[in-house]
């Protein structure tokens, strides 16, 4: 497993730079609101989502509502069943290793297997090397945030939460460069090129103009689930995308 992590690393190097920053900006926000770094450690190893620790934090000093966070937690996560769906195929022979993959399967992990395995490598061992050290930068990360919290003046970090921006960007710039790709080919239609980024930016805009920028994200992750949700029913009738 060593030996593959060694040559997993260079294919997980800007998740690493990604991780370690936002690790440090969420170990910071736990710190700032007073909470120990243990919590922070526990909620980066146990729960291990990015976007939902980030509002968790809130949650975690603020009144004790179970069904609001259960909720909350639902549909930021809610992206992970299509992920999960995609990766069925992948992860279904792999045994003793699948239950951690599945819980390890971050945006951008997910952005690594959805690759494929390099020719050569065992596909268990080379999934939890990804998955591994993925996880790794992002506990590592919380708990350089969680001491600089302790150390450096107030205001020291202010911005470094941008680098989920960043992150995010260059994810959806590389995704997106492979699906023009695919499409050239004639692996996909256009419609399935334009369908998700359609679905993201109309949802996004709806939510906005509705509810305003306090609270349009859960509309439209449901508005996203939904639409999701709905064309897979469509496709399980067998109408299939142009």
């Amino acid at each position: 497993m060593l030996k593959t992590m060694r040559r997993a690393f260079p294919q997980t190097m800007p998740v690493m730079a990604g991780y370690l920053f936002l690790g440090i900006a969420f170990g910071a926000a736990m710190q700032s609101r007073g909470l120990p770094a243990w919590q922070s450690l526990l909620l980066s190893t146990a729960v291990y989502g990015g976007s939902l620790q980030f509002a968790l934090v809130d949650s975690l000093c603020a009144a004790f509502a179970p069904l609001t966070v259960a909720l909350l937690s639902a549909l930021i996560q809610a992206r992970h069943l299509f992920y999960g769906l995609s990766m069925l195929e992948a992860y279904r022979p792999l045994g003793r290793h699948k239950p951690y993959l599945v819980f390890a399967l971050t945006d951008e992990t997910y952005s690594l297997a959805v690759r494929g395995v390099p020719a050569g490598e065992d596909p268990a061992a080379w999934y939890t090397a990804i998955s591994a050290l993925d996880q790794v930068y992002w506990v590592a990360g919380t708990l350089l945030g969680a001491v600089a919290g302790t150390l450096l003046p107030t205001g020291a970090l202010r911005g470094i939460d941008f680098a989920m921006t960043a992150l995010f960007t260059v994810i959806l710039t590389d995704q997106t460069t492979d699906a023009a790709a695919r499409f050239r080919k004639g692996e996909i239609t256009l419609t399935e090129l334009l369908f998700a980024p359609l679905l993201g930016g109309l949802a996004t805009l709806l939510s906005l103009l509705t509810v305003g920028r306090g609270s349009f994200l859960l509309p439209a992750m449901g508005l996203i689930l939904a639409g999701f949700g709905g064309r897979y029913a469509l496709e399980r009738k067998g109408v299939k995308a142009a």
